[in-house]
């Protein structure tokens, strides 16, 4: 008896040392990301239980130290410095030490000026806890001055945007006259100086001194109004979906959804933008043109602020079987899904804001549920007119999942003033399809598919003249 007590009272002796042992330890780190971007960079470390941090900004220079407590320095740590390229244009260097025996510091040397938020995720999908740290321009770039930047550099190189001659063998789209540019007084007018700031400098106290105070998450600075409304080039809004920390659907062979759609995209902006539809001008504006992640309902004002006439959201689809084939394309509903696995889909892609990871404690995220609540019945009949013309043209080119535009609730088609659509372009979880979303050739037969049906809707639905600018 006396010896099973005993027995007792060591294996409870260690079973608290085990446990004080993991309390002094604190959280792992198990991954550290960085996504450059001009919108913004964003900074993950991911780790098996909670962090707690502080920070402080620095504004001269500029530069974001966060200490980590609980936590000693690790490989996972030591990649991050490692894990900066050259070409961000928001980060010059990361710098990470041991600040005391539980505590690493963690300075990020900035490019320039930097509102950054910072905040943490709870875990979802295949990620652990999160400590995401948003770095903002506090100029922040204007869709429209992107637009138009991107418009100047194809009139200095006109071949820059000309597209290499297509496998298929859709009829020629005349292009745009360079002389007749809608665009022209405004790029004039626009100013194109920028001033760009100092590298910022090597500080040794950043990890000697402790900072002073911890920093307020600031909010995602607004964007500067437009000054002036483009009259008449007609814009259409490509959004490739997720991006980022959210790889959207990965196919069998290990094709990530957020890599192929993001190349259709660019390759459907450069038809676009070589393209003209009754003497009016087509340009194309990418809600990303990158590897990051964008919110659902910054994807919606990014189109908005363009004054957009289209937004077609572009996306491959996937399900729990193999089996599942074929390209579908979807519209709004503002009330019950048209089927159940349009429901279904409209929830998974709604998700991507979770995966991805967006800041609810921002002024941005509050007022996405009042901007994704103003979908209007004319809205919604001109996205499905544009669904029907694009779901023809796609089946022209392969096989569709559905005859006929499927309609659910989905966030990033809930612009109120912009016919909306999101195709999903075929099933990455099916092993074949999954070849062709791979194949430049099906991407090219795709990309012509969604010209012919965009040029298609407008030659039937002529744009309005604008009047104002959406807020």
């Amino acid at each position: 008896m006396q010896p099973e007590r005993r027995r007792l009272i060591q294996a409870g002796l260690l079973v608290l040392s085990l446990g004080a042992s993991q309390l002094v330890r604190g959280a792992s780190m198990l991954a550290v990301r960085i996504w450059p971007a001009t919108d913004y960079s964003r900074v993950t470390l991911e780790s098996d239980a909670p962090l707690k941090t502080t920070q402080t900004f620095i504004a001269s220079p500029p530069r974001l130290a966060v200490d980590i407590e609980g936590m000693e320095l690790n490989a996972a740590l030591r990649e991050l410095v490692g894990k900066v390229q050259a070409s961000d244009p928001n980060i010059a260097g990361i710098r990470v030490g041991q600040f005391n025996a539980s505590t690493v510091r963690l300075v990020i040397d900035l490019k320039r000026a930097i509102s950054p938020q910072v905040f943490t995720l709870q875990p979802v999908a295949s990620y652990a806890h999160r400590l995401v740290l948003d770095l903002y321009p506090t100029q922040a770039t204007d869709p429209l001055a992107q637009l138009i930047e991107e418009r100047a550099a194809s009139k200095l190189n006109p071949t820059a945007n000309t597209p290499a001659p297509s496998s298929t063998h859709s009829p020629a789209l005349p292009h745009t006259d360079p002389v007749n540019d809608p665009l022209g007084d405004l790029i004039a007018r626009q100013s194109q100086a920028s001033a760009k700031p100092a590298p910022p400098t090597t500080r040794k106290q950043d990890f000697e001194q402790a900072p002073s105070a911890a920093m307020d998450n600031p909010k995602h600075p607004p964007r500067t109004p437009l000054s002036d409304p483009t009259d008449r080039l007609i814009v259409v809004a490509l959004d490739p979906g997720h991006g980022g920390e959210d790889p959207g659907a990965i196919g069998p062979g290990g094709t990530r959804e957020k890599d192929v759609v993001l190349k259709i995209a660019k390759m459907l902006r450069e038809r676009i933008n070589a393209s003209t539809v009754g003497g009016s001008p087509l340009r194309a504006y990418l809600t990303r043109d990158a590897d990051f992640f964008v919110p659902l309902h910054v994807r919606v004002q990014k189109a908005r602020r363009v004054q957009a006439d289209l937004f077609v959201s572009i996306h491959a689809d996937a399900f729990f079987t193999p089996q599942a084939s074929g390209a579908s394309v979807f519209a709004l509903s503002q009330g019950a899904a048209s089927s159940s696995a349009a429901r279904w889909m409209a929830q998974k892609e709604n998700k991507a804001d979770l995966i991805g990871g967006i800041n609810l404690g921002s002024q941005d995220a509050q007022v996405q549920h009042a901007l994704l609540d103003m979908s209007t019945a004319a809205q919604i009949k001109d996205s499905l007119q544009l669904g029907h013309t694009l779901l023809r043209e796609i089946g022209g080119v392969g096989r569709l999942h559905k005859p006929r535009v499927e309609q659910a609730g989905f966030a990033v088609l809930k612009a109120p003033d912009i016919p909306s659509v999101l195709v999903e372009t075929a099933f990455i979880s099916n092993p074949q399809e999954e070849e062709k979303l791979r194949s430049q050739a099906y991407q090219e037969q795709l990309t012509e598919a969604l010209l012919r049906g965009i040029v298609a809707y407008f030659a039937r639905n002529p744009p309005l003249s604008r009047s104002r600018v959406p807020a």
